[in-house]
């Protein structure tokens, strides 16, 4: 894992919530494997764990935040996130998650961009969930060089305000490759026009 520090605070400009403003730089995971490149881009203090052959997944250790990211074989050479979201079975995707989040229900849905290619999106809730709390997952999933890429990402219902721009931020700053450079939703201020100290 190669962690970036990002300038202090008063040099850099967030255009995200106060919860990740507060965050003063970003960590970023890449795999080493050239059958399965990826990027993926988060705040601190969340952290990473598992990679290669295994899914990886991202904690926020002072928060109900999870995302996990797999890559998997992709069959269909013609998968494009316009095609998936046409053929989007909403019934069948609350059946899918029924095991861990029952009584499931779908909230949006479309495509969104990750740093290299567009990934179809859809977001759904729980009054329950096997983490005993209401519970909404941001599930995000392309297919890129043979490659199937899915980024879940988890946050108890009641914390969407902080935690939703968290999740954003993590998928636009998601690349396929291990090439990727931070970061999408931050603005580096030059030091010659950081605002000055007090």
């Amino acid at each position: 894992m190669k962690q970036i520090s990002v300038v202090a605070l008063a040099t850099l400009g967030l255009v995200l919530s106060p919860t990740l403003a507060a965050a003063q730089s970003v960590n970023i995971t890449r795999s080493i494997l050239p059958t399965l490149p990826y990027t993926l881009i988060f705040p601190e203090p969340m952290v990473a764990s598992g990679g290669g052959e295994d899914p990886v997944t991202i904690n926020h250790p002072a928060a109900p935040l999870q995302c996990d990211m797999r890559v998997v074989p992709a069959e269909d050479t013609g998968w494009t996130a316009e095609g998936a979201l046409g053929a989007l079975d909403d019934g069948a995707v609350a059946a899918s998650w029924s095991d861990i989040m029952p009584g499931f229900a779908m909230g949006s849905k479309g495509t969104t961009p990750y740093q290299d290619a567009t990934a179809l999106i859809y977001d759904g809730n729980s009054p329950e969930s096997s983490m005993g709390m209401p519970l909404t997952v941001v599930h995000t999933e392309t297919v890129a060089n043979g490659r199937g890429y899915t980024l879940d990402c988890y946050y108890a219902t009641d914390q969407a305000e902080q935690a939703r721009p968290i999740v954003d931020f993590i998928i636009a700053n998601f690349a396929t490759r291990s090439d990727a450079e931070c970061c999408i939703g931050v603005e580096v201020v030059p030091e010659d026009e950081a605002p000055a100290a007090q």
